[in-house]
This record gives C-alpha cells, structure tokens and sequence, in this order.
C-alpha cells in the first residue's frame, strides 16, 4: 500500500518531470544533502564529493521521467549515485596504490608520537586527524565493499533496499558487508584506540605527522569545520555519540551531518535557469 509520503513523493517528480522550476528546486533541497554525505565517504575529498554530487544530481533530474515510485526518491537517487560514484574514474591515492588496510595501520604506526598534541588548536585539529583517517580507511576497500559498508552501517539502509541500489540480490549484499565489517573490525580492534583502548594508535598523537604529510591543514580543515545541514549534527556531538558506542561501526559512523556545499548547489541552480537544461525547455 502507498504511504502518504510515496503519493506526494510521486507528485513532486511528476511536476517537475513536467518543467516545474518550483519542483525541481525542491527535489534539489530534498536530495543534495545525502547524495553529497554519500559521494563523500566514496571519494574521501570534499572538493571531489562536490564534483560527484553535481554530477549526479544532474543525473538524477535527467532521469525524473523514468521514476516510478518503486522505492523512496532519496533510495532511488542513491541507485543513480552509486551506479555514477563506482564507475568514477578519478582515484584516490589508496585506491592508486591499492594500499591495503594492513599497510595502512603500519603506516599509522610512522611518526606516531610518545605524547598527544599540544599546539594550537588542538582539540580541533585532532577531530580533523580522526575525521581524515576514518575517510582514509575506506578507501582502502575495495569501491564494491566500501559501498556496501557505507549503505549498511553508515546511513542504516536496510540490506533489501540497499541491495536494490547496487543491483545485487539481498543475500550476495549482506555477504560483500560482512566481508567489508570484518576487515574494518579487524583493522580498528588492532589499530585503533577509540575502537579498543589496547590498540596503538591514538588521533592525538597522530596529529603532527598528519600536517608534516600534509594530510591534515591546520589554516582550512576539511571536515572538523564543514558546515552541517540546518539541525544536524556537529563534530562534537558526532563524538560524544562514538563515545558511547564505542566500537568499530560508531568510529566509521561518527562524522558530522555535512551539507552540500553551496556553491556547487548555485551552480546547479544557474544551470537549471539557463534554458539549456532538456528537463525545463
């Protein structure tokens, strides 16, 4: 049966399907936020998940005329976004090198410090360190795997609807998550102090190799200060929620609610009105 929200779900794509400047910008609203978290832990760099989210979305208003309501408008975009984000030609340098997640943790281990960091800003700097390597780490999975992890046990998408999105039956998507959830496991109880407290490596101490590498800018960090969508979560509160978990899925989870950048929704928006998008001719 229909539930209220597929009925005006419907209608909205149905209007703009049909040229309505007013539905199309909302569509935009409604989705920009999850396609741009989405694109972000498949590609690491917001500059790069920006590129992606346009990209996409564009996809994603080309394509109205052939939504029919059989999953929700965000789990259908997620579909597009996926479909467009493993096909992304652009690597990063884990994916360059096919760095594994056991070279990754003994690359942690180089120019770890005896002491946690004491410069400025150094509560800021190690949210950045952590939010930085969280992202790195998945970008040591292989594009299927890290999808399947983030779709699972980031956004808490339901394995019949997530195995919609990547084309794949229910069971052989729960078998490519468990394969990603033992490897991040894995690499985090043996790695990582906020997973286990024996572990070796702790952001505090990681943070001046982080900026000697150049992988964390102390002058424009790139995730402890990125805006959130309106009434979503922050950095802090992002933490405190990890805290309290406490295990490997709270660590890769525990990101701020990021909102799309609104340059590159502007950028959209200037397309959109420029009379050369097919969708409003």
């Amino acid at each position: 049966m229909d539930t209220g929200q597929d009925t005006d779900e419907r209608a909205l794509v149905a209007r703009a399907a049909g040229g309505d400047r007013a539905a199309v910008s909302d569509i935009v609203r409604l989705l920009q936020d999850p396609i741009y978290r989405l694109a972000l832990r498949m590609v690491w760099r917001p500059a790069d998940a920006e590129d992606a989210t346009q990209e996409i979305l564009l996809r994603v208003l080309g394509h109205l005329d052939t939504f029919r309501g059989e999953a929700k408008l965000t789990t259908w975009a997620y579909r597009i976004g996926v479909n467009y984000l493993l096909n992304l030609k652009r690597r990063t340098p884990q994916e360059a090198r096919q760095l594994s997640l056991d070279e990754y943790s003994e690359g942690l281990k180089d120019g770890l410090a005896d002491e946690d960091y004491r410069g400025p800003e150094a509560a800021l700097l190690t949210h950045e360190t952590r939010l930085n390597c969280s992202q790195a780490m998945l970008q040591c999975l292989g594009r299927d795997e890290r999808v399947a992890y983030v779709l699972s046990d980031v956004f808490e998408v339901s394995s019949e609807e997530a195995a919609w999105i990547v084309g794949a039956t229910p069971a052989a998507y729960r078998k490519r998550v468990e394969r990603a959830k033992k490897r991040l496991g894995n690499f985090l109880s043996a790695t990582c102090g906020l997973a286990n407290p024996e572990a070796f490596c702790r952001c505090s101490r990681r943070v001046a190799k982080a900026v000697e590498l150049g992988r964390v800018d102390p002058r424009r960090p790139a995730f402890a200060t990125h805006p959130i969508t309106p009434g979503g979560r922050g950095v802090e509160e992002a933490e405190r929620q990890m805290i309290r978990l406490h295990d490997a899925a709270a660590v890769l989870g525990s990101h701020p609610d990021y909102a799309a950048p609104q340059a590159k929704m502007a950028a959209i928006a200037g397309l959109l009105a420029s009379g050369r998008f097919p969708l409003l001719d």
